[in-house]
This record gives structure tokens, C-alpha cells and sequence, in this order.
């Protein structure tokens, strides 16, 4: 990569100087940081010298800030070959100091212009060696002297020059600051962007096993008590009412999801949902108090559809759990491999978030075991903008459950989604006209764990629009062997295989699946449309059944 990098620079005309001129007593020099190219200025960087000591700045954004934002200022002495950067939040001033050298960078100087590596990106320092000062917003990569014109990365502008003056007052920064606490470059790093994160813990360190008492609650969803985990389902549904905050719409949204066995030795299925009112009333009842249709194969299926007056539980995350990582480690020493402590699942759901305040969350893993497996699950916001802009309460999209097959009430009797063998399923949905864009989100995994079931087996998904074929999908993973370490008491095979090395219908043990996407925007129109799910499950054999666990949630744009 090194070697690419340099022939293109070689390919690259030769950098001259940025025509500002520098007065030989200027003390503040304004750069423009651009995103790509000299398209966008994003930034503008301040550097103030007074000596030997030049002190860096960048403006406090205009607007109402976010939580988590910080001033922060370096400050560079050239005398004393040092730079201290501070970062200042109402409560607390933390600094780092830290030597200014170039380092064990390898220099490469040509003319005006300073070559090095970093990461296997390309960097150029266009200098002014003809200043009678030393000044550069760029401190961290190490002293090249003269004064900073133009910065590049990988042959893209990044920074440069555009005015040198001398101005009566500058900043006289202190070093360090009285008061504040020191850490490492490293811990600063980390502190400033853990405090722009905004954590919602839903569930720590909570147990889904089964036997444990079936909560109630008079009164509905409403009646929940706050951050309190409620048990259904014998144990294997957890649910909590957790507040949610209203955030700008320029946050990303991540699901973090940990989970060790805590005595299951199996692969099982998972889901992370929003529990909506009308579900709840199959959780906190029966589920035989949901709408239900009858198949064609003679069996009820409970909850599966969204109606009029009734939504599906919101699929957040599908996961599967992997055979016994974590309580089975040490059983399984020796085997050459070191084995993981928990299952960590990360997956984005920005694209769901369009809820804020009381909002009721349920994780479930299907399991008849006592001990079976815990979790914990956060929800992660990462800004892309310091300010809250001013459209921040005007909702710009909305999240729709359409259907959810996923029967997290197994254990209370919610049937399994085989009703593929012998029906598809089919959803009423409409579109408005004041819809920018509309997708269909969906999750497909496929299970019937013997060798011709349909865990095993490839089946193309048919999605139809008003029974006509509009989109196919085939859920399958191949990469499942690459989770070995996740799963030490898989099934071990005479050849060499695990059971947890197969390939299957859109998951592996210990992963969690994604969903894919589907374009509906044609048939935003005010009219009303069918969508038809079809899948050709396999047939039962010898008392075993396959089944397909399919989620859909309409994803709006406004």
C-alpha cells in the first residue's frame, strides 16, 4: 500500500505555495479545513502565536449546542518542545502534555514539500520556510518548520492558508490549565467522544432462561412501571418501559447486544422489539387474544399480521445465540482454540428510531432451560452535527410494523411461522402521496435443523404487490465458520466440521442477521395495496417441521 501511495503522489504536479502573503510580525493565521476537495469549508481553524507559543482553536458552532460538546484549545511551545491540548465541559477541564517531535515518522522532503505515511495514507505538508515563524494548526505529526500553507491527505486538499495578520490581542493560553485533570493523548480522545454519546441501557446483565413466573399487569401498557423487567413466557421474554430521548435527526442509532449461556448449550433464535399496545395484550393475556387466522394446514396463527387497530411487534434486531459461550469454556479447554467470553451483536436501526419518551422493549431467546443465557442491551446515538438544528421537533419519517412471524411467545403458545408449507402472507398497506421515499425492511431466516430442512436448505423469498412478483430474496450465510470461536460446545464431526460451521437460511450461531431492503416508492399513490409474502417451506418429516421467522416494517421518509 505504501509503495501504491507514493507512485501516486509522484503522479501529482508540483505543489507551489498559496499566494497569502505573511507579514513578518503576524501573530493569527486562519485556516479552512475542507471535507473533500476546496468544495466544502467545514472548518475553520484559528492558530495565535506569542513567542514561541502558538495557541490552536477552532469556533464554537452557531446554535443550540448537543449534549456532550466541548471548547477545546492546544497550545504548542516551541522553546520547550512541548503541546498541551485542554478540553473544557462545565464540569470538569481535562489536558494532556506531550513532547512535540516528528516522531518515528519516515520524512521524505522535497522543495517546500514534507512527505510521510500514516496508516497507509499519504500526507503532504506544503511549508513556508521563508517566514521568519514557526506556526502549524497540525502540531500532532511534528515540527517542519516554517509556517503551514497547504495540507493535503491521499492528494485531496484538506487544509490550507487563507490569511496571516497581525492583530493587537491574541489568546495567552495557559499550559496546563490550573485545576484540570491529566490524562493521556488516548484517554482525551476517548472521554470527548464517550461524552458526545448518548446511552440508553434497556437491559444489564438480565437473565432469559425458563421457569420463572409470568408477570401481569392491570391496566394495559400504560400501567407499566417504569425500568422495571418484567418476565413473560415462562422466563424467555423480557420486557421494560424505558424513556427514550428526542434527539436531532443527524444521530445514527446503534443496538448493542451482549449475551453469554448461563446454562443453554444451544443455537437460538433471538429478537430485540418494540413491544406495540395491542401486542402487549397477547404477552400480558394469551396469546390466543391476538388477531388470528386460520391456515390452510388447520392451525391458528396469533399476532403475525398488522391490522386496523392492531401492529405487529417492531423487529429491532433478530440475533442467534451460539452453543454455550461463555458457562461452557472451561468444559472445553484443550481444543486449540480460544474460545470468546460472550456474543457481541452491533447493528445500526437509525432508520427505526422515530420514537422518543415511554417506550416498552422486549428481548426474548427461545430456550426450555433454567440457567439459560444473559444479556444486556444499550442503545447507542452518535451525533454528526455539534448543534441542534432548528426542524429538530418536525418528524421526518416513521416507522410501520407490516408483519412479524418471529413467535417470541413460543413458550405461551404462539404458534411457529410454518404456514408457508400452505399459505403465503399477505398485508394492506397504503401509501400517501406526501411520502418522500418508502421501503419495505425485512428479515428472513429459515429453520428446520435436520439435514433437508429448511435451516439447511436455500429457499427464495417471493414478494409480491398486489399478487404480482416484485422482489425475490434468498436469506443464506456461508461465512458461518468464522464464528467457531463463539461456539464451544457445537456439535463436533468425524471429518473435522462443527455443526456451527454450516452454512444456513440467513444466520449463523452467534450473529445477527441483516435485513435487506426493498424500494416500495412506486406505489406511493393514496391507494391501497397488498403485499404477499411466499416462501416454499419444506415439508414436516417424521415429526419435524420447518418454519420461517420473517419480519417486514414499513420505513417511511417524509
Amino acid at each position: 500500500m505504501k509503495r501504491i501511495a507514493i507512485l501516486l503522489l509522484a503522479a501529482l504536479p508540483l505543489l507551489t505555495v498559496a499566494q497569502v502573503k505573511i507579514p513578518k510580525d503576524a501573530n493569527r493565521f486562519t485556516y479552512h479545513q475542507y471535507d473533500y476537495g476546496d468544495v466544502t469549508d467545514t472548518t475553520v481553524v484559528t492558530v495565535e502565536r506569542v513567542g514561541n507559543v502558538i495557541t490552536i482553536t477552532t469556533p464554537k458552532p452557531n446554535g443550540q449546542l448537543i449534549q456532550g460538546y466541548c471548547q477545546t484549545v492546544t497550545s504548542v511551545d516551541y522553546g520547550e518542545d512541548s503541546i498541551t491540548v485542554t478540553a473544557s465541559y462545565d464540569d470538569t477541564v481535562y489536558y494532556y502534555r506531550t513532547g512535540f517531535t516528528r516522531g518515528d515518522l519516515e520524512w521524505r522532503v522535497d522543495g517546500n514539500r514534507h512527505t510521510c505515511s500514516v496508516n497507509s495514507n499519504t500526507l503532504v505538508f506544503v511549508m513556508d520556510e521563508k517566514a521568519q515563524v514557526n506556526v502549524t494548526p497540525l502540531p500532532y505529526y511534528g515540527l517542519n518548520k516554517g509556517v503551514l500553507r497547504e495540507y493535503h491527505r491521499n492528494g485531496q486538499l484538506r487544509m490550507k492558508l487563507v490569511k496571516a495578520e497581525n492583530v493587537k490581542k491574541v489568546a495567552n493560553s495557559q499550559s496546563p490549565v490550573a485545576g484540570g485533570r491529566r490524562v493521556s493523548p488516548r484517554e482525551l480522545d476517548c472521554i470527548m467522544k464517550e461524552r458526545l454519546v448518548v446511552t440508553t441501557r434497556i437491559f444489564d446483565h438480565e437473565q432469559i432462561c425458563w421457569g420463572k413466573e409470568n408477570a401481569h399487569i392491570d391496566g394495559g401498557i400504560r400501567a407499566i412501571p417504569a425500568d422495571t423487567v418484567l418476565n413473560y413466557a415462562g422466563g424467555t421474554l423480557i420486557l421494560k418501559k424505558v424513556k427514550l430521548p428526542r434527539l436531532p435527526h443527524h444521530y445514527q442509532h446503534f443496538v448493542e447486544i451482549h449475551q453469554q449461556s448461563n446454562g443453554d448449550a444451544y443455537d437460538r433464535t433471538g429478537s430485540l422489539f418494540i413491544v406495540t399496545p395491542g401486542f402487549f395484550e397477547g404477552i400480558n393475556q394469551h396469546p390466543d387474544s391476538l388477531p388470528t387466522f386460520v391456515g390452510r394446514d388447520g392451525q391458528r396463527y396469533q399476532g403475525m399480521i398488522s391490522q386496523t387497530g392492531y401492529d405487529a411487534p417492531l423487529e429491532l434486531v433478530r440475533f442467534f445465540t451460539p452453543f454455550g459461550v461463555g458457562h461452557f469454556n472451561e468444559r472445553m479447554k484443550g481444543y486449540g482454540i480460544d474460545w470468546r467470553d460472550e456474543t457481541y451483536y452491533r447493528q445500526e436501526i437509525t432508520d427505526l428510531y422515530h420514537f422518543d419518551g415511554d417506550v416498552v422493549i422486549g428481548a426474548w431467546i427461545g430456550n426450555y432451560d433454567g440457567g439459560g443465557h444473559i444479556v444486556t442491551v444499550d442503545i447507542k446515538s452518535y451525533p454528526n452535527d455539534y448543534t441542534i438544528p432548528e426542524d429538530n421537533m418536525e418528524e421526518l419519517g416513521l416507522a410501520l410494523p407490516l408483519f412479524n412471524t418471529c413467535n417470541v411467545l413460543e413458550m405461551a403458545g404462539q404458534n411457529y411461522g410454518k404456514l408457508f408449507a400452505t399459505d403465503s402472507l399477505t398485508v394492506i398497506f397504503k401509501l400517501y402521496p406526501e411520502t418522500k421515499s418508502a421501503k419495505l425492511r425485512y428479515i428472513a431466516t429459515g429453520h428446520g435443523g435436520w439435514g433437508e430442512g429448511d435451516e439447511f436448505v436455500p429457499k427464495q423469498n417471493t414478494i409480491l404487490i398486489d399478487e404480482k412478483p416484485a422482489f425475490t430474496h434468498t436469506p443464506w450465510r456461508q461465512d458461518c465458520g468464522c464464528y467457531r470461536d463463539l461456539n464451544p460446545v457445537s456439535g463436533n464431526f468425524w471429518n473435522g466440521l462443527s455443526s456451527s460451521d454450516f452454512s444456513r437460511s440467513g444466520w449463523c450461531p452467534g450473529t445477527a442477521t441483516q435485513p435487506v431492503y426493498f424500494d416500495l416508492s412506486p406505489w406511493i399513490d393514496g391507494e391501497e395495496h397488498t403485499l404477499t409474502v411466499a416462501i416454499p417451506q419444506g415439508k414436516p418429516v417424521e415429526g419435524m417441521f420447518s418454519h420461517w421467522a420473517v419480519s417486514g416494517v414499513l420505513v417511511l421518509e417524509y
